[in-house]
């Protein structure tokens, strides 16, 4: 399962040599032993990326912790399900900036890219602008949504979940918004708390042998 993502990050040189915390000490790659060490690799080769990013480092002081988020992160995030990576992927970027995880909005903004997002909507994104022209009306209700049940969850009514049905989303739809929301959440906070900085991959994108490659090309997974 190779994620396009990471088959790009290996054809660009970066500095992988820094920290993975600033403020709490993770499992990095070279003291890791036993389950972990064992689940490192596994990402490594399962995922196709040459080094283990710091977000997993950080639930690795935990390690069941470390093998069920890789197993929800692959089922949940990293696959086309009633949405597909684009929606997804708008939805972590949207949340990511919302709850100010320069780490998260970083990583999750490169992986729109990848999928489809275009540069225009990216920085919609970035700027919290969900009222963009870059964004259908459907996709302007999806990200309003996600960021109600990202700050306000307990002001969620039935009249929110009708106007997404009436902007075309479907139940399933929803209720994996919602799952992708609140794991995003949780991804900002350990993140930030752990003090991850920003992996700079957004900035990839302007590396000549990416941005040129023709192999470097949007995917377009569908909008709604």
């Amino acid at each position: 399962m190779s994620l396009p993502e990471y088959e790009r990050l290996s054809r660009v040189s970066r500095n992988q040599s820094q920290l993975s915390s600033t403020n709490l000490l993770v499992v990095e790659e070279s003291e890791a032993t036993g389950e972990v060490a064992a689940l490192y690799n596994y990402f490594r080769t399962h995922f196709g990326r040459a080094d283990v990013p710091g977000i997993l480092k950080c639930f690795a002081t935990h390690p069941p912790m470390l093998r069920h988020i890789m197993e929800l992160s692959e089922s949940l995030i990293f696959n086309d399900g009633y949405l597909c990576r684009r929606h997804k992927e708008m939805i972590a970027t949207s949340v990511s900036v919302q709850n100010r995880c320069g780490y998260c909005s970083d990583s999750h903004g490169y992986f729109l890219r990848v999928h489809g997002g275009s540069p225009e909507l990216l920085c919609a994104l970035q700027q919290n602008d969900i009222d963009d022209s870059t964004l259908s009306t459907a996709e302007k209700t999806l990200l309003r949504f996600s960021m109600k049940v990202n700050v306000a969850s307990h002001s969620v009514a039935p009249d929110d979940i009708e106007d997404m049905r009436q902007a075309g989303w479907e139940d399933m739809q929803i209720c994996e918004t919602v799952h992708i929301v609140a794991m995003f959440a949780t991804f900002n906070r350990v993140a930030n708390a752990f003090g991850l900085s920003s992996q700079g991959l957004i900035g990839l994108m302007d590396q000549p042998n990416v941005s040129k490659n023709p192999e470097f090309t949007d995917i377009e997974t569908g909008t709604l």
